[in-house]
């Protein structure tokens, strides 16, 4: 799902591919050549102490215990010095292993070319990429140990990063993934400077709880400059055509009420005013495309009485539906006085586009039904829009809501047509704080499906375009 969301660390997961595997004992054995720095090294210390003061008392005991006494002392003694330095040595081949396995992790994690930050639960930092250096421009010593709470946005030098780690500080921040979902996904837009970031966020677990968090960050500025100045070119030549497709299209309405043509020259006009209007919805969807893909289609949110919006609706589709011949119907279930809070005329161009296409890839005397539902223990209605037309191919299934997608058997029956419709009809619902989907049957019909918040606090607070 993705929807414009506060994402807390504890919802946040991690990629496992990404996690190095542990290294295995035997490749991380502890040479010969080091055993013998080890055996005098400063863990040592405690062994050594009890030696010296176990080889005191042992010659304490022969000057005045017995000689079985004082034998049988140094043997317990011995063995007592066995089993410490058997113990400690085991700590320190641990300790050995678990630095070596760390420096591996950290090399390893040097080398990613995305950023990588690692911290506890209490918010310190205790891994920083030479990637991260780069995006945040902090150097790895400034940030090391230090904890990074909300608190540390108002530090210029730390706003980004804090930013980064509390996406709900950040200007704008739009969740990728579904709640729960394993890594959290999250873009977020950042000013001063300009950053435009993908964030993927983990538990680092320990037993089954979070001991800490990792966040793998993907700079995608770049990618999403190039993306606007393709958005922006198509804006620039959808307005620069829709001033000479509008004339096109009002000479060729007179023309064709013209009474003086001829039948042949009226066929012309008629084709050609078809064409006008086809190219026209042409042109305004791809202006629509680049406002949403801005986050500036721009939405006007009222309290709407669901069943009359959409017998509304239904009663626009008539007149198509009726040319088609398809037949059109509309339950509402029990949702007779149910008033939600939704931009009326953003959602009608969804919904219309729907059972639109219910009609055009339905079949003679098939059907379009529109039926409403609410949720039960949920604050959504669910609509459903069937039909008895093509269905989809389970190839086109994923691509549904992509850009320009038309599916195979669509195109023969429908030559005609943008491929945007349900993209846009996507973003739509998303911006509503909905969701939508679809299932088919070759052949059978398509039934498409969209959620509706029924509380007003499920809609996003800022307007953001949604990946197809």
């Amino acid at each position: 799902m993705e929807y414009i969301s506060t994402m807390t660390d504890k919802e946040a997961n991690f990629d496992h591919a990404d996690i190095p595997t542990a290294p295995s004992p035997a490749a991380n054995a502890i040479p010969e050549s080091k055993k013998t720095s080890i055996i005098f090294s400063g863990e040592m210390r405690p062994f050594w102490i009890f030696v010296f003061s176990s080889l005191l008392l042992v010659a304490v005991d022969f000057l005045y215990l017995d000689l079985a006494w004082a034998v049988a002392s140094a043997i317990i003694l011995f063995a007592l010095a066995l089993l410490l330095y058997s113990g400690i040595l085991r700590i320190i081949k641990k300790a050995e292993l678990s630095r070596a396995v760390s420096e591996r992790l950290e090399g390893i994690i040097s080398t990613i070319p995305d950023g990588v930050i690692v911290y506890d639960r209490d918010f310190r930092v205790t891994i920083f990429n030479p990637a991260a250096e780069g995006i945040f421009s902090v150097r790895r010593d400034e940030i090391v140990g230090q904890t990074i709470g909300p608190n540390r946005a108002q530090d210029p030098k730390l706003r980004l990063l804090a930013q980064t780690i509390f996406p709900s500080l950040a200007p704008l921040a739009v969740k990728r993934s579904e709640p729960g979902a394993i890594p959290q996904v999250v873009d977020i837009s950042l000013s001063d400077p300009a950053l435009e970031l993908r964030v993927a966020t983990s538990p680092v677990l320990a037993g089954n709880e979070a001991a800490g968090f990792i966040k793998v960050i993907i700079d995608r500025t770049r990618e999403v400059e190039i993306y606007r100045s393709k958005s922006e070119f198509i804006t620039v030549a959808a307005h620069q055509l829709q001033n000479p497709i509008t004339t096109i299209y009002w000479a060729l309405d007179i023309l064709r009420k013209d009474a003086s043509l001829s039948e042949e020259s009226k066929e012309v006009v008629r084709e050609g005013f078809v064409s006008s209007q086809n190219l026209s919805k042409i042109v305004n969807d791809l202006l629509d495309v680049s406002k949403i893909e801005e986050g500036k289609f721009g939405y006007n949110f009222q309290d709407v009485n669901i069943t009359s919006f959409f017998g509304e609706i239904m009663k626009n589709a008539a007149p198509a539906a009726k040319s088609a011949g398809v037949n059109l119907y509309f339950d509402p279930g029990k949702e007779t006085t149910l008033t939600i809070n939704i931009d009326p005329a953003k959602l009608a161009m969804a919904v219309s586009n729907l059972i639109d296409n219910g009609i055009r890839y339905n079949l003679k005397n098939g059907s379009v039904t529109v039926s409403l539902d609410r949720l039960p223990d949920k604050p959504f209605v669910k609509i459903a829009i069937k039909d008895t037309g093509v269905g989809i191919p389970p190839e086109g299934m994923d691509k549904l809501f992509k850009k320009f997608f038309r599916a195979e058997n669509a195109v023969k029956v429908q030559t005609e047509g943008t491929g945007l419709g349900l993209y846009i009809a996507k973003n739509i619902v998303k911006r509503h704080g909905g969701s939508i989907w679809a299932e088919s049957v070759l052949g059978r019909g398509t039934t498409f499906y969209f959620t509706l918040p029924t509380d007003p606090k499920y809609i996003p607070h800022k307007e953001a375009p949604y990946e197809e």
